[in-house]
């Protein structure tokens, strides 16, 4: 986790603590449809900062939901990378997993394997949960345009009425989400200027100057 910025000596002022939580597959389609791979290197601390107020808030956590595709090997490599990246800038992974699951065609009666992500949505729900009890937050930023959260932002608007939750919703023609919107205290939008003033460097180091991640050549900026 990042230090919290100290507000000027001599000047009284309680931050408003922020924490980011991160559909990673949500984000990542999204970033995908835009046609630009390098905007997949995106720091997601620096993006969650985007959306927070200097001068009244603080980002005090940022946590970041996916699951690795083990059976596709450049993917799973390009995402280890990607995840020892978010590491070194301070982001916290919440790891689900995949599902294998029989599938059929129905006119010609193919059978293949197919895999489906599986605890991301129940992650996301549990840490904001778990979170707001310990009170670790006043507002919360939640990075994702999937609708199947919307009961666990109903429970969490009617659980804690003095928090605040912000819907942001990844780039895309598509939008918001309406039932997102309606659980929420407020929306913004990603947009392709902000994942580009947030890449990260071709070489992440962590604090102690160690070489942490390399930027797959697959996202390199096109020259």
């Amino acid at each position: 986790m990042r230090p919290p910025r100290v507000p000027a000596r001599g000047v009284f002022c309680v931050m408003v603590r922020v924490v980011s939580f991160i559909d990673g597959f949500n984000l990542y389609h999204s970033i995908r449809d835009l046609r630009r791979p390098h905007l997949k290197w995106v720091d997601l601390w620096a993006l969650s900062e985007v959306f927070v107020r200097p001068k009244s808030e603080v980002l005090v956590e940022v946590f970041y939901f996916s699951a690795y595709a083990t059976w596709l090997p450049s993917a799973y490599r390009r995402h280890r990378e990607y995840v020892a990246a978010q590491i070194a800038v301070g982001v916290t992974p919440v790891m689900g997993h995949f599902k294998e699951k029989d599938r059929m065609c129905n006119r010609c009666g193919s059978r293949w394997v197919a895999h489906e992500e599986k605890e991301t949505d129940v992650n996301i729900a549990v840490s904001l949960t778990r979170l707001a009890h310990k009170d670790a937050f006043d507002r919360a930023l939640l990075i994702t345009r999937d609708s199947d959260l919307a009961p666990a932002l109903r429970a969490f608007k009617a659980d804690f009425p003095a928090k605040s939750l912000t819907v942001v919703a990844p780039p895309s023609r598509s939008g918001h989400s309406s039932e997102l919107i309606a659980a929420a205290s407020s929306k913004a939008t990603i947009k392709e200027r902000h994942l580009q003033r947030c890449l990260l460097p071709q070489v992440v180091t962590d604090a102690g100057g160690n070489v942490a991640a390399r930027r797959p050549k697959e996202y390199a900026p096109a020259k």
